[in-house]
């Protein structure tokens, strides 16, 4: 019964988080379903619709083609989409349905690429996991297919930031906030993956001298252009002063040596740390190292989504189930968390509400903060609270 939540919300599952990375970028994604995982997408994982537009379709699976069989009807409909939009990319993910009756995607995806001549992507998304997989899934294609192989690397430091959704950044300018201080650092911008960049800007990745993974779905493009073009990477978020010279820093010496490292890589404390940060494991990581960067107070992750021990926290701890996290929280004075996980903290701690749009929605969409720019205001109200 691990499995089952009497208090906690679900993050936002991998064919949203397909949807999220290719969102600004002029493809046309389709999820194949009947209609209720666009519904779900539109009005609680995307907040860029009131700004821009994007092609973001479902197929409208009808139970017939459930149970009969109709990729064709699929391919079909695609492609005459496709003929009156002109997309620079077509990306189909999966649902539960099509999971349930072993749709092939990437095999529906040559097909199409091969009658359409527009390059196409199939994700055997299914809902099972979160927005990690189904992003991290769109920004290795995006690596593997899109970036130009010929590029040549720029005389002066450069960088791609890869791992930029909404569903972790929102759209309250932490993603600006993150480019510009590598470019007070003395970095050019290559690239955002993909928020604030263009398809074309993304086919010149390959000239960045190292690459900066935001979160857990940019680690897939980050080890796939390390193939590529021998690119190091270094894995944190630019969070307060101390902390941001650490990563600008690492990134220097990523970039002269070709040696990839995480920031936030640090021996864990040698007590029992009072407060605990619940999130994915790169804004997590990044949060607690800051925190203590700043205060000199340790703080232990705690992270209930898919992660890797290459990028996981020192110290830190999974928690992927409703009850394991309520143990694991036990011994906690002070809490970090989305505001939705409040019911399974202790009654007696101190609860310090970080809203995580993968999480709560839209729900606190106006109270996430920027830490990149307002980490301050973030440690007064922790020391306050």
């Amino acid at each position: 019964m691990k499995q089952a939540s009497c208090f906690l919300s679900t993050y936002a599952a991998d064919v949203s988080g397909v949807c999220s990375a290719l969102f600004e970028l002029g493809g046309m994604t389709v999820m194949h379903d009947a209609s209720g995982c666009n519904s779900t997408y539109s009005t609680h994982d995307e907040p860029r619709w009131y700004d821009c537009n994007s092609m973001v379709y479902v197929s409208a699976l009808t139970e017939t083609d459930a149970v009969l069989g109709g990729d064709e009807t699929l391919i079909q409909e695609v492609a005459e989409a496709a003929a009156r939009l002109s997309p620079q990319f077509i990306a189909l993910a999966g649902t539960p349905i099509p999971m349930i009756t072993g749709t092939d995607f990437p095999a529906v995806a040559e097909i199409l690429e091969r009658r359409t001549g527009i390059l196409s992507f199939g994700f055997p998304t299914n809902s099972m996991n979160s927005y990690l997989s189904g992003a991290g899934m769109a920004f290795r294609a995006l690596a593997e297919r899109m970036v130009d192989r010929a590029a040549v690397k720029t005389a002066e430091l450069s960088a791609n930031i890869l791992g930029f959704t909404p569903l972790d950044f929102s759209v309250n300018g932490s993603a600006e906030s993150i480019r510009k201080r590598l470019e007070a650092g003395g970095f050019r911008v290559i690239s955002s993956w993909a928020m604030g960049s263009s398809l074309e800007e993304i086919r010149r990745a390959g000239r960045a001298s190292v690459n900066l993974v935001v979160s857990s779905s940019g680690l897939p493009a980050a080890r796939r252009l390390r193939e590529l073009f021998h690119t190091p990477y270094v894995v944190g978020i630019p969070y307060g002063e101390r902390f941001s010279e650490m990563v600008v820093s690492d990134l220097k010496t990523a970039a002269y040596t070709g040696r990839s490292r995480v920031s936030y890589a640090a021996e864990p404390a040698p007590r029992q740390p009072e407060t605990a940060v619940i999130g994915e494991s790169v804004a997590a990581g990044s949060l607690a190292r800051a925190v203590c960067a700043e205060t000199g107070e340790s703080a232990q992750v705690l992270c209930p989504l898919e992660t890797c021990p290459e990028i996981f926290p020192p110290g830190g701890a999974e928690a992927p189930s409703e009850e394991d996290l309520a143990e694991s929280l036990k011994p906690f004075k002070t809490v970090i968390a989305d505001p939705l996980y409040r019911p399974v903290c202790p009654k007696d701690c101190r609860f310090v509400p970080l809203p995580h749009e993968a999480f709560s929605g839209r729900i606190f969409r106006k109270e996430i903060p920027n830490l990149t720019a307002d980490f301050g205001a973030f440690l007064n109200m922790l020391s306050t609270k």
